[in-house]
């Protein structure tokens, strides 16, 4: 395996032509994650970048290097969201004209943000890779441009940007969290930081659902995988790129992965203590610091790599996190069908703090005279819930939780 082409010269290069395009994104400390650390954690907030995450770094610097002719051809993407974003901004400022290919179902507001910057959307297939397709075959039909999300020197150089800015902001950093989907942000990243101090660890992270690099590192080569559905869609990427997993092999010290819960226990945090709403892919570096604390060194920069998240998703996804941390209870239990048992309950778990948010009666399928209540309660904590379980049992209820 030769080492790629890809210099830190180019990342250089990369920050001159974003010079006023991109905006040097904040950090921020975190109180509560450097408690779990015993050590300083600081959130790169690359969600608050123009089109809502890093992606319009690689796009802006890749589209920024055409040549005249090509630009006159128009540019063409595929993407489920944020490259979409990132492409069409960057069009826009360069003038030329760009199509992006997205899956049917792609979140509404993902759609109308990339028709705001002026590019022309088409629906094409279901998964990504399927619009990946329509857009390559756009490129060969119509000589447009085709802008790879990750797989392309100028693109890892953009997103390696970001490692210039977080050695910068925070220059006692000893440990850098960056998702990982197919790469380019990961590889850039790492590229970037490790020619400014080599001794600077750079962990990776992907949702475990499409976790197609732990594979790859232990063959030493790109092995593709069939992702299932994750939350995280941003980084549900099925194969490395050729030239990001180079660098990645090379650089970046160890790839963890975080579950569905732990994701959405990060987007809890990140809301409720650092005021910061991120999507789901922008959180897995949070997700992982709250579920593997000690693979990170302190001092710790984490990228929050976007926030471009459906508010129903939000919503979904916030109940979910409330309910891995043991915030959000669902139970049921079988009562007797006479008047007045109902109020009874709603007495015992106003007694014990507990808050109702949800309630429904099921008369068919259980046993005569009975009825089977499903609560849904707001609760304390996971101590608080169990607390609420263990005095319903002594009261003679039988609850089941989930």
């Amino acid at each position: 395996m030769s080492m790629p082409q890809v210099t830190f010269e180019d990342v250089l290069a990369a920050r001159d032509l974003l010079a006023g395009v991109a905006l040097r994104t904040p950090v921020l400390h975190s109180h509560v994650l450097s408690g779990l650390l015993g050590g300083p954690v600081h959130l790169k907030c690359e969600h608050l970048q123009r089109s809502g995450s890093f992606k319009l770094r690689g796009a802006y610097v890749r589209i920024a290097r055409l040549s005249p002719q090509e630009l006159g051809r128009g540019v063409v993407a595929a993407s489920a969201g944020n490259h979409a974003q990132g492409v069409a901004l960057s069009s826009g400022l360069l003038g030329t004209e760009a199509t992006v290919y997205m899956p049917e179902g792609a979140p509404l507001p993902k759609v109308a943000a990339t028709r705001s910057y002026g590019a022309h959307v088409v629906f094409a297939g279901h998964t990504v890779d399927a619009a990946l397709n329509s857009a390559k075959e756009h490129a060969e039909r119509t000589g447009a441009v085709f802008i790879h999300p990750f797989d392309h020197p100028d693109v890892v150089a953009g997103q390696g940007t970001i490692g210039l800015e977080i050695l910068e902001q925070l220059p006692e950093t000893a440990t850098i969290a960056v998702s990982i989907g197919g790469g380019g942000l990961a590889a850039g990243v790492a590229l970037a930081a490790k020619s400014l101090r080599p001794g600077v660890r750079v962990v990776g992270v992907q949702a475990e659902r499409a976790a197609a690099y732990p594979a790859s590192l232990a063959a030493g080569h790109p092995v593709a995988v069939r992702p299932a559905t994750t939350m995280a869609d941003g980084i549900a990427v099925g194969r490395p790129g050729d030239l990001p997993f180079e660098l990645i092999h090379y650089l970046v010290d160890n790839v963890v992965t975080v579950t569905e819960q732990e994701i959405s226990r990060a987007l809890v945090l990140c809301a409720e203590r650092a005021k910061q709403v991120v999507e789901p892919a922008g959180a897995a570096g949070v997700a992982a610091v709250m579920a593997h604390p000690e693979v990170f060194e302190p001092p710790v920069a984490v990228v929050l790599s976007g926030g471009n998240i459906d508010p129903l998703l939000l919503v979904k996804v916030l109940r979910h996190g409330l309910a891995a941390a043991g915030r959000y209870l669902t139970l049921r239990l079988a009562l007797p069908d006479r008047p007045g048992t109902l109020a009874a309950l709603m007495a015992e778990i106003a007694g014990l703090g507990a808050n109702v948010l949800d309630i429904a009666h099921e008369r068919v399928g259980v046993n005569l005279g009975e009825v089977e209540v499903q609560l849904q309660l707001e609760t304390r904590g996971p101590d608080h819930a169990e607390e609420v379980l263990g005095s319903l049992r002594k009261r003679g209820y039988r609850p089941v939780a989930g």
